[in-house]
């Protein structure tokens, strides 16, 4: 990605000692007695450095990653840095999204450049104070460890020594960054910086956050998706202990109490009258037969090449196949949660969002106050997949509804049963799939028709994702890698049903698991072994293609394996070059056990290789529970399953 300096320059460096765009940062003074050359570095007289990154942590080691290609220009050890999570704030918008929000498998490749340039910016401020202080040429002077040193003399002074004197230089215009043969923290296995914290039980959660006063709020939310509050009686709910109000929000109807143990109680003594549900016809059994009929009909057009439908009926040998994937919800361990507190004249919000401009933006709509009287902080998240990134930022405005109401901070949290059952689920799709062979068993046509719900048409992000009114929902992972010569890929989308959103890889969930599945069954059907025939049409795609061979050579693809026992291939290009290889059996009476997978991953340039393991792994394991164990069941417009018990995930 290529992204102009002076954009750069604009978007993360403020001029004037001490200054971070605009406003101080946990005692970051105006008056130069810190250095704060950017948004995302702090450095201060005692030595201590704080870098602040603007993408949220959920467990995917952003935190480390960018850490480590800002440590890389400015030439710091990375476990003597302080990480903190920025602020909302326009100076942390995405590059590419103009917006700060995490999503999109952006954060690393988005950030490469800026966060680079700011460390290296930094770096430059620093060698520059040193050598106006010794009287030196600057490029007698280099950075190292934490120190500036002058090469001739030996002298050396420290980072904390020069903050205040590196706040008076002025930002340089141009800047080199470190080329790759010098690199010393990019691309080598680092530890996260967040782990050690974590593991003793200091990290701070969204739903660890209190506050002076703070109250704890429940919400009656609806039994079916989309029924209304008719009427409710709170005499029940008031008369438990410690339960200080019932108040009516958009999404229900909320109980207010001391804590999460009395506002339970209270909510199960709460009396509420629902409207029926607008989809209390909705069945998943029916939704099936709907979606099975649209799939097998033409629908609107996504992607063409040559003429599939006229190679389809003149094909010496045509293949078909159908595969659905079901609702999936999110399951994050931290359920959803947010902390408001809305005074009179400024409203704070703290959260695990992936979306922070929105949310706040959300809540000053919410709370009635200009945008510069609304500070969302953002908290570590317990995971989140895609969950967090609300285009209507319901769990947000919840909060400020309610603080606002009670006039009190107030917590609003999400049991499990709220999560599981609440929508915005992974969205259900149908595929059906036809492809052709010629006479010599070549691949000659394939043809994807898709339906199911769109997760981005009528929102916010329909302009980027939904040009021509085609959901990425959809059509996202269903370009395969093969090079059929006639290829069409058709959809129907289907306005009914729960709310959805995105799920981490977004149509990359389905559609990878889709396309790879009926090659096999198109190599079955050619005659030809899967993995030597995508290593044969993969000649043209040569990262996708070594990513497989080594994967396949790793697994032992090939070998003789016992009764009932078997090897699968899949490759996938959908931002990294990632192939897999599965070893899986099925017992006489059908149980399904995977023994082994083995991945061949080309990322590009890896940030770091233990995060990058863990990614991979992680990935692994996620898939596994919608492939083998998880699935929602619509019945009358409500789903049946609410808890890990009947919601089942895979386990240690």
């Amino acid at each position: 990605m290529k992204v102009p300096r002076r954009s750069i320059l604009k978007n993360t460096v403020a001029a004037g000692g001490g200054l971070l765009l605009g406003f101080p940062l946990n005692g970051a003074s105006r008056n130069g007695a810190a250095f704060a050359p950017n948004a995302f570095i702090r450095i201060a007289p005692d030595g201590r450095i704080t870098f602040l990154i603007g993408r949220t942590e959920f467990g995917q080691g952003v935190f480390t990653s960018l850490s480590m290609m800002i440590a890389e220009e400015l030439e710091v050890d990375l476990a003597k840095v302080e990480v903190r999570n920025a602020p909302a704030d326009p100076a942390y918008d995405h590059p590419s999204f103009g917006k700060q929000m995490t999503g999109g498998s952006q954060s690393v490749m988005g950030s490469w450049q800026p966060m680079r340039m700011a460390g290296a910016v930094a770096r430059e401020m620093l060698v520059r104070a040193a050598a106006a202080r010794w009287k030196a040429a600057p490029e007698s002077c280099r950075a190292e460890r934490g120190v500036v040193l002058h090469t001739q003399s030996g002298r050396r002074l420290s980072y904390g020594e020069l903050a205040s004197a590196a706040a008076r230089q002025p930002v340089p215009r141009e800047v080199a960054l470190k080329p790759a043969s010098e690199w010393k923290v990019i691309g080598r296995p680092m530890p996260r910086v967040d782990g050690k914290a974590s593991v003793e039980g200091r990290t701070e959660f969204g739903i660890d956050v209190t506050a002076p006063g703070m109250l704890t709020a429940l919400i009656a939310r609806p039994p079916a998706f989309g029924a209304r509050v008719r009427a409710f009686r709170a005499a029940k709910a008031l008369a438990v202990a410690w339960v200080r109000a019932v108040v009516p929000v958009d999404a229900g109807v909320a109980v207010v109490a001391s804590g999460f143990w009395s506002a339970s109680r209270g909510l199960e003594a709460l009396e509420v009258d629902w409207t029926d549900s607008p989809l209390k016809d909705l069945t998943s059994d029916g939704q099936r037969a709907q979606y099975a009929a649209l799939a097998r009909t033409p629908g609107k057009l996504a992607r063409n090449i040559g003429d599939a439908d006229a190679a389809l009926r003149s094909a010496a040998r045509v293949i078909e196949a159908e595969y659905e994937v079901p609702y999936v919800a999110h399951a994050m361990m931290e359920p959803l949660n947010c902390v408001a507190d809305v005074r009179a004249d400024r409203c704070d919000v703290w959260t695990g969002t992936q979306y922070q401009s929105h949310d706040r933006e959300s809540a000053a709509l919410a709370a009635g106050l200009p945008l510069d009287r609304v500070q969302l902080h953002t908290l570590q998240c317990g995971t989140g997949f895609g969950r967090r990134w609300a285009m209507t930022s319901y769990f947000v405005v919840e909060a400020v509804q309610l603080s606002k109401a009670v006039k009190a901070p107030v917590k609003v949290v999400w049991t499990r049963e709220d999560d599981i059952r609440g929508g915005w689920y992974r969205p259900r799709y149908y595929h059906s799939m036809a492809g052709a062979l010629d006479d010599q068993g070549a691949l000659l046509a394939w043809r994807q028709r898709i339906a199911g719900q769109p997760i981005f048409v009528g929102s916010t992000e329909e302009q980027n994702y939904a040009k021509d009114g085609i959901d990425g929902g959809h059509t996202g992972g269903s370009n395969i890698a093969y090079p059929a010569p006639n290829q069409r890929v058709e959809i129907h989308m289907v306005m009914e049903g729960p709310p959805v959103q995105t799920m981490r890889a977004v149509g990359g969930t389905h559609n990878g698991f889709v396309t790879e599945c009926f090659f096999d069954e198109m190599a079955y059907a050619a005659g030809r072994d899967p993995v030597e025939w995508r290593l044969e049409l993969l000649k043209g795609r040569p990262r996708l293609r070594a990513a497989l061979a080594l994967a396949a050579e790793k697994a032992g693809w090939g070998r003789a394996l016992p009764r009932g026992r078997g090897l699968g291939a899949a490759a996938v290009d959908y931002h990294t070059c990632i192939a897999e290889i599965a070893e899986v059996s099925v017992s006489d009476d059908g149980v399904v056990k995977v023994h082994r997978i083995v991945a061949g991953v080309d990322a590009g340039t890896v940030i770091n290789p233990s995060g990058l393991r863990a990614q991979v792994e992680g990935g692994i394991l996620f898939a596994l529970s919608p492939t083998l164990l998880s699935a929602l069941t619509v019945d009358r417009g409500r789903t049946l399953e609410s808890n890990f018990h009947d919601f089942r995930v895979i386990s240690i």
